[in-house]
């Protein structure tokens, strides 16, 4: 098997089913030792994401907003706008192995470990928005992410710093306070399917950004810098990322390998010690 060029199929497919599948059978392979990391051709960039083929792609400002989660239509709204950017974090974690490239074993086994994840928390959530009668490509979504990862696709350091350190990392300071809404909430099956859902992502996600940091630091090393230059690289894409900055999960970040200095930049106030 031929580990770039089945990547870079597995990448254009659009179909959740199609996806998940062709990455199953090559995730696989790969375990048994079956891949070819010989490659006859630079990665390509994307024109698009591939659930561009079924979902309508809008501004951020334009995707529904989950208003009452008391609501069916609430309640499809926030499980839509999870699934996908679950959905989107496949891609993510299956782009990184393919565009970056002679780097240690270790770097593509964590990463396809990360889009194993991210497949389970995918269907976990297909799965209960099935429940509601909806599903995926139902309603607009952004491509945030996909643009994102194409601006960084020159740049180890930048997509380590920008993807799993700041976006995914983003993810473990508001899944608590979404947490913290539902169980406010009155009893209903699907919110509780919800909340299990959310728990058991939150719980691998700190494990995907402890990852995120760890091939960081080698970028670090690799490139001769200093880590402390991931403030500055995240905001040379996103110039308000610590603005007004709500919540952090400090003991998730920590765990994930956060510093308490780190921290302290990006709320603007001592959060640890």
């Amino acid at each position: 098997m031929q580990f770039y060029s089945e990547l870079e199929t597995i990448l254009q497919i659009a179909e959740p089913s199609q996806k998940i599948e062709r990455f199953h059978s090559f995730y696989n392979a790969y375990k048994k030792g079956e891949a070819d990391f010989a490659f006859d051709s630079a990665p390509i960039l994307f024109d698009s994401p591939s659930y561009a083929a079924f979902c309508e792609v809008v501004p951020p400002k334009k995707v529904p907003k989950r208003n009452n989660l008391t609501t069916k239509e609430g309640q499809i709204h926030l499980l839509h706008a999870v699934a996908h950017i679950e959905y989107s974090a496949v891609d993510l974690a299956l782009d990184i192995c393919y565009r970056f490239r002679n780097l240690p074993k270790e770097f593509y086994n964590d990463w396809l470990e990360v889009a194993d994840d991210e497949v389970r928390h995918f269907v976990m959530l297909e799965n209960i928005l099935e429940k509601t009668g909806a599903k995926y490509g139902d309603l607009p979504v952004h491509g945030s992410l996909f643009e994102t990862s194409m601006k960084t696709a020159d740049s180890l350091l930048h997509r380590l710093a920008v993807v799993p350190r700041y976006l995914e990392a983003n993810g473990l300071d508001a899944t608590p306070m979404i947490l913290r809404k539902l169980k406010s909430l009155p009893n209903d099956k699907i919110l509780d399917n919800i909340k299990s859902a959310l728990y058991v992502i939150l719980e691998e996600e700190v494990d995907h950004v402890r990852k995120g940091d760890k091939w960081f630091e080698y970028a670090c090393k690799q490139e001769n810098v200093e880590k402390g230059i991931y403030i500055d690289i995240v905001k040379m894409y996103y110039p308000k990322a610590f603005v007004n900055l709500k919540e952090l999960n400090k003991e998730a970040r920590l765990q994930a390998g956060f510093s308490c200095e780190e921290m302290k930049k990006m709320a603007g106030k001592e959060v640890c010690h």
